[in-house]
């Protein structure tokens, strides 16, 4: 009974509490959804953020195919002396365009960044990227990846006569970039070699020139374009480890009909052997 009359005496002394009105827009949702995702993954769950991408429905009646790409990552997706997109992964999003609207030209680019390139497709920003994206198992979980149109992975690059395959760099030093993925690979498959941490591939290019390494580690995409730039370096024939490059496409249903036709585009694609004639025309091969 006093409890009760206390509770009552801090009611009428309380001030009413002011709800917001809150829009339900989009906008709104998205920022919920990004809170709660990031919330439970801090609570270590991993949950699926909410997508907008649009499904194939609207991507046809709208007549464009929006597409993330990288625009300076040559030979996958760069601008030439005109400004012009070029690359691997600029003709796959050209054709997909043309594949599933039936005409050319009908596909919008967005430049972005490493960091953003997942996060454009859960925003609804782009309807999907083709920007040197890996298929993890922890990237799976938040979107949906195509099946693979380039099979990437760990590559070496030298300018010394006398190394011709993997085995002669026993005992070699090889330049690798500081906090990569590359340098595990690298002690794994060749113990005995001595990593020389650097900064950037122009550091690295610099150690090799000098003589001071016999070798640079790194993505086969990326040294592919750094062969075709300086033609007294070569690839050594075989890679490290194997990376599948797939387009990142948002999750749920209704994106069902996209991945779908998609994925098959690209099989038929590699079947007919286009793929590997793009990637060989662009020196990926």
């Amino acid at each position: 009974m006093v409890l009760q009359k206390w509770w009552n005496l801090r009611l009428k002394r309380s001030k009413p509490v002011e709800l917001l009105a809150v829009p339900t827009n989009r906008n709104l949702q998205r920022v919920v959804a990004r809170v709660v995702g990031f919330y439970l993954l801090g609570a270590q769950f991993i949950v699926p953020l909410c997508s907008w991408a649009a499904d194939l429905e609207t991507i046809v009646q709208r007549g464009q195919l929006i597409v993330a790409v990288k625009d300076n990552l040559r030979p996958l997706g760069f601008r030439d002396a005109n400004g012009t997109l070029q690359g691997l992964e600029i003709d796959i999003a050209q054709r997909l365009a043309q594949e599933l609207l039936g005409k050319p030209g009908s596909v919008v680019f967005k430049s972005v960044s490493n960091r953003d390139r997942l996060a454009v497709v859960l925003d609804g920003q782009v309807d999907l990227t083709i920007a040197r994206v890996t298929a993890t198992p922890s990237r799976s979980r938040v979107v949906s990846f195509s099946t693979p149109y380039y099979l990437d992975g760990t590559a070496v690059v030298t300018n010394i006569p006398a190394i011709l395959g993997i085995a002669d760099l026993t005992n070699q030093t090889i330049a690798v970039l500081n906090d990569s993925s590359t340098i595990a690979i690298l002690r794994y498959r060749l113990p005995q070699t001595k990593l020389i941490g650097v900064n950037s591939y122009t550091e690295g290019k610099t150690l090799l020139q000098s003589g001071k390494v016999a070798a640079f580690a790194a993505d086969t995409s990326i040294l592919s374009s750094w062969v075709q730039e300086f033609p007294t370096d070569r690839l050594l024939p075989l890679r490290l480890s194997a990376e599948p490059l797939c387009l990142v496409l948002p999750k749920g249903v209704q994106h069902d009909e996209l991945r779908r036709k998609i994925n098959q585009a690209l099989d038929r694609w590699k079947a007919e052997g286009w793929l590997q004639q793009r990637a060989i025309y662009w020196g990926l091969l």
